[in-house]
């Protein structure tokens, strides 16, 4: 079913809210924007399948309406960039989200698997991947588009109902949830600019006075990218940024020095030293803290590879993907600072942390048996 008139929309709506579970995917581009443009919405409610057509369609509050609805379920796969193109294409948060990506994790495949390959593994279907790199902006759309479309939800709804009946046989549905209602997190979709320098590349050098400059750089940059609606990097690169924070250029033409920096306009240029100076002018109680990658001993890296070793059995007992439980770094606050770690808590205090006390206080331990590492 392709939507592409307001009645039509209302009309699948009013179905679709009856449904406790509706399966959801999103198709866009955001290669030359700052935010990603919605080009078409999948929803498979019961036994419809709908593919919305966003860019014919002005309002799509019918559907907003729905997947704000916490008594509906809205299923994805791997969802984190839906859920940012639905807030941003929508002006909507999605509530009640179950990922199968993430429930895969919990049920002894692997961590990032593919939908390609989760349709294959629950239902025993091929999906052709032709369309993968389609325009999706372009109109108008082809059935053998809307057909890939559509597969991507199609299969979701069964995948679902396995996936709860697994999770509650196995008595995992409760860890489940708590990972479910954080991808749902509005910090998660949206970041404030001052926040933006926190994913500045190559800023591992800087000083807190620089990082000071980097945080009302990088902030300046997110809001002019987001104005104009341009890929951030087209504004300006985190390398030239890191070049302006070292350099701290105070004047235009001791910016313009800096290779990369000849595309900004005269406004834009004036405006960038102004951030400098800002940062500049942060008091030095205010500055960043630098966030540096403390390395471990070698007795301490040593005491980690036994228990990601340990990790791994675990894992492998119990069908949970090694990355969900624990990181490496995980390990290493576990080692550090146990109270504080998020071994410690929840879920992952009862699966691995536990055990993983008891092996840093010497009350288990690994052994070798028939070629495979094993719990003494």
């Amino acid at each position: 079913m392709y939507i592409a008139t307001q009645g039509e929309l209302v009309d699948f709506c009013r179905e679709a809210a009856s449904e406790r579970v509706i399966a959801v995917d999103t198709e866009f581009l955001r290669e030359k924007t700052y935010y990603p443009k919605l080009c078409l919405v999948q929803v498979r409610a019961g036994e419809k399948i709908a593919a919305i057509d966003p860019i014919l369609i002005g309002d799509l509050a019918p559907l907003a309406r729905i997947f704000e609805d916490p008594e509906v379920t809205k299923v994805f796969h791997a969802c984190s960039q839906d859920l940012e193109v639905i807030q941003s294409g929508m002006g909507c948060t999605c509530r009640s989200v179950f990922d199968t990506q993430l429930a895969a994790a919990f049920l002894g495949l692997r961590q990032q698997i593919s939908y390609g390959s989760l349709v294959e593994s629950y239902c025993d279907v091929h999906l052709a991947k032709a369309e993968s790199l389609t325009d999706w902006s372009r109109r108008p759309l082809d059935p053998e588009q809307l057909t890939y479309a559509e597969d991507d939800v199609r299969y979701l709804p069964g995948i679902y109902e396995r996936m709860v009946s697994e999770l509650i046989e196995r008595d995992r549905l409760a860890w489940v949830a708590p990972e479910m209602e954080a991808l749902t997190d509005p910090a998660h979709v949206t970041r404030a600019p001052e926040e933006a320098y926190l994913r500045l590349k190559r800023s591992g050098s800087l000083t807190r006075r620089q990082l000071a400059v980097a945080r009302e750089a990088c902030a300046w940059r997110e809001r002019l990218a987001a104005a104009r609606d341009v890929p951030r990097k087209w504004v300006l690169s985190d390398e030239v940024i890191v070049e302006v924070c070292k350099r701290v250029p105070r004047a235009t033409d001791r910016l313009r020095r800096i290779r990369g920096t000849e595309q900004l306009s005269p406004r834009d240029a004036e405006e960038l030293v102004a951030a400098v100076s800002r940062g500049v002018a942060c008091p030095a109680g205010e500055c960043p803290q630098v966030q540096r990658h403390v390395r471990p001993s070698a007795e301490t890296e040593s005491v980690i590879d036994l228990m990601y070793a340990m990790l791994r059995v675990i894992s492998e007992k119990t069908g949970v993907a090694t990355q969900l439980i624990a990181t490496r770094d995980d390990l290493q606050d576990f080692v550090t600072n146990r109270r504080k770690s998020r071994l410690s808590t929840s879920w992952r205090w009862e699966l691995a942390g536990s055990t993983l006390a008891r092996l840093l206080d010497g009350e288990v331990g690994l052994t070798v048996k028939d070629g495979r590492i094993e719990m003494l």
